[in-house]
């Protein structure tokens, strides 16, 4: 029996995301599931960095970075812009911080 109104049932139909959405958005915060990537976001809030820069400043394997931020830019999570011979990666979109402060300030950190 259902005890939802029809003003209830007819604002889900209206507000719940559709299911292509759903996985986007499952993917993106699977994103954030990773350690390493939560780092490399974090250092990439403060500045745009190189792949050798974060390599050093976060101490992990170019390989890895470089991975980890193709993983990144796929969901247009982080750009990167050429500089000479040098890519600098950035933070796509001023959001991306946003939702990790709103993790941290969840967190009690």
């Amino acid at each position: 029996m259902l005890v939802a109104t029809p003003k209830v049932l007819d604002d889900m139909d209206c507000y719940l995301p559709d299911d292509d959405s759903v996985r986007r958005i499952a993917r993106f915060f699977a994103l954030l599931s990773d350690p390493s990537r939560v780092k490399l976001l974090s250092a990439l809030t403060i500045s745009s960095l190189c792949v050798t820069d974060l390599a050093n400043i976060l101490n992990m394997n170019q390989t890895t970075v470089s991975h980890q931020l193709r993983l990144l830019r796929d969901l247009d999570v982080v750009v990167c812009e050429r500089q000479g011979k040098i890519l600098k990666y950035k933070i796509a979109n001023p959001k991306i911080n946003e939702i990790l402060l709103v993790g941290v300030e969840y967190l009690g950190y």
